[in-house]
């Protein structure tokens, strides 16, 4: 008995291991980029970050002679952006998407931004597709017919399904007339429908091993943990391997309820990669990671053909591209992690003063960098402000300036708000839409809720981008002027740029000191503040404020308004 036993053991175990040897083993590697940005040309400053289109394709091919099985993806936001890009409605970015034979791309909020026509044509002049699943016409209540639901690519006898899915932030993060006949359902939803319509064998490729979506959704990463309330709910559902994401402009790679996750960056500084292993049909492994490429970027050799094809595009543009318009002493700076900028703060401050306006106001979203010391050309302005808004200017109450103001403080889901013309204090502790303590036009006027204020701003937030609401203004007059096209005038006017200081404009609440004189010392009205209050907290009398100020109506003070407090 212990013979055979012993001799079954052994059969069993050459069992497995004829097994193990004749057992297939697939390794496929998704390479990503996301929010590309039409940047082409690489940066060769000294600190330049930007790669450009010669390198990337460069970058794959390499990477597709280590591996053969390559699926390459992008994130969206492919275009729109740079002068070279936009002046050609992103026709060398088509011939990089070619040229790295780019499978699909998820469709980002900034495919809109010429209208959804360019988006078949693009996906044609790439030979790629756009993939949406959670894109609906809503004339016929069907997914729109210039993107697919999903596509499925076999790389060594594995199937993997890509599924596309746009961000819910896409209707107010494009102008509306844009997608105003859209409907972008949630992608969670979008992603169970499919999911089980290729796990049921519906499509005609056959079921997939492998399902990956390929989204323009947010994400984030702190601490190792990966970040996002939409990406959270799509990676919930079961049945979805791995995520490709986009649109905040993030380095990620990490897992979120146990799915792998992806972000590379921008601008093709980063690529990520999803690092699948497949034995016999089952997924053994699926690892995250990101290679920051802007680090490295004399390492990567550029492939000569694309190269000479963006060389001649340039060579053609350079008329335009290469006008210059004045000089700048020093950078402009526009961090869009947050906050005021120089930039921000200068280029609303030409437009309210352009519209003879007190304010001038635009999202930060709509500057997309810093301008740099030295020769400003066309080339730059395009490369700032890509979008084509035109100039409108609004009339409002002081009620509805503080709220659209307060509106672009510390908001998470966009840039904030650039403003000129005011002087904000705000409390960043406060919760969001409610962080203003005090705000007064320039000259320390204080904004009263019940007069009416001219606003220089753009048609992109007026409409409701970036969910500003204009709603209940006055009244709004388009000049139907380009923006870009009033910054270029006045450069030329000026032969430059003046570095503005704002270090007085937007003030955390806790910088701020009271001034004090001889008089006294200066006081800045609250929310709910009374002069007996006020009185009691600075141990003086209603009375002496009243004579102090001399008060025509001390019943009446207003949020924002200085006073003085008079010495002991």
């Amino acid at each position: 008995m212990n013979k055979l036993l012993k001799v079954f053991q052994y059969f069993v175990f050459l069992l497995l291991m004829v097994t193990t040897v004749f057992a297939k083993v697939t390794k496929i590697d998704i390479i990503s980029f996301n929010d590309f940005h039409g940047n082409v040309a690489e940066d060769t400053r000294e600190k330049g970050k930007n790669i450009g289109m010669a390198k990337m394709v460069g970058y794959v091919n390499a990477a597709r002679e280590a591996n053969p099985n390559i699926i390459v993806v992008s994130g969206g936001d492919n275009y729109q952006g740079t002068a070279i890009s936009n002046l050609t409605f992103g026709a060398p970015v088509s011939k990089m998407m070619k040229a790295m034979k780019l499978t699909a791309s998820a469709v980002g909020n900034h495919e809109f931004d010429w209208g959804s026509d360019r988006i078949a044509k693009w996906s044609e002049e790439g030979n790629f597709d756009y993939l949406a699943s959670n894109i609906y016409d809503k004339t016929t209540g069907k997914p729109v017919t210039w993107a697919k639901p999903y596509k499925i690519v076999e790389m060594d006898g594995v199937k993997v399904a890509l599924i596309g899915l746009a961000t819910e932030q896409t209707p107010y993060q494009t102008k509306a007339e844009f997608v105003e006949n859209l409907e972008f359902k949630p992608a969670e939803e979008a992603a169970a429908h499919w999911v089980k319509f290729l796990k049921d064998g519906n499509a005609p490729e056959g079921k997939p091993d492998v399902i990956i979506a390929i989204t323009h959704i947010p994400s984030d990463q702190k601490d190792q943990v990966v970040l996002g309330d939409e990406l959270d709910r799509l990676t919930k559902v079961e049945g979805i391997d791995g995520v490709v994401t986009g649109h905040s402009h993030r380095t990620v790679a990490g897992t979120m309820n146990g799915k792998p996750v992806i972000q590379a960056y921008k601008y093709g500084r980063a690529l990520g990669k999803l690092h699948i292993v497949v034995e016999d049909g089952k997924i053994i492994e699926i690892k995250p990671s990101v290679d920051a490429v802007e680090n490295r970027k004399s390492d990567i050799i550029p492939n000569a053909e694309v190269a000479a094809d963006l060389e001649k595009q340039t060579e053609e543009l350079s008329g335009v591209l290469g006008e210059k318009l004045g000089t700048l002493s020093g950078d402009l700076n526009h961090d869009r992690g947050g906050s005021l900028t120089e930039l921000g703060y200068w280029a609303t401050d030409v437009m309210r003063k352009y519209t003879k306006s007190q304010v001038g106001l635009t999202n930060g979203g709509g500057l997309r960098r810093t301008l740099y010391k030295g020769d400003i050309t066309m080339g730059d302005l395009y490369e700032i402000m890509p979008f084509d808004n035109q100039v409108v200017i609004a009339k409002v109450t002081g009620k509805q300036l503080r709220q659209l103001i307060d509106h672009g403080i510390g908001a998470d889901y966009m840039t904030d708000g650039q403003f000129a013309g005011l002087k904000v204090v705000y409390d960043p502790n406060k919760e969001y839409e409610h962080r203003i303590v005090s705000i007064t036009l320039e000259d320390g006027t204080p904004i009263k809720d019940d007069e009416i204020y001219t606003v220089a701003t753009n048609d992109f937030i007026v409409s409701g981008g970036d969910k500003y609401d204009f709603k209940d203004a006055v009244e709004i007059k388009d000049l139907f002027i380009p923006i870009r096209d009033v910054l270029v005038e006045n450069i030329k006017a000026n032969k430059g740029i003046e570095i503005p200081n704002i270090s007085e404009i937007l003030v955390d609440v806790k910088d701020v000191k009271a001034p004090v004189s001889s008089q006294g010392k200066i006081y800045i009205i609250k929310k709910n503040d009374t002069l007996k209050k006020i009185a009691e907290a600075n141990k003086t009398s209603v009375e002496k404020i009243i004579k102090a100020n001399k008060f025509k109506n001390p019943n009446i003070i207003y949020v924002g308004e200085e006073i003085l407090i008079p010495a002991m």
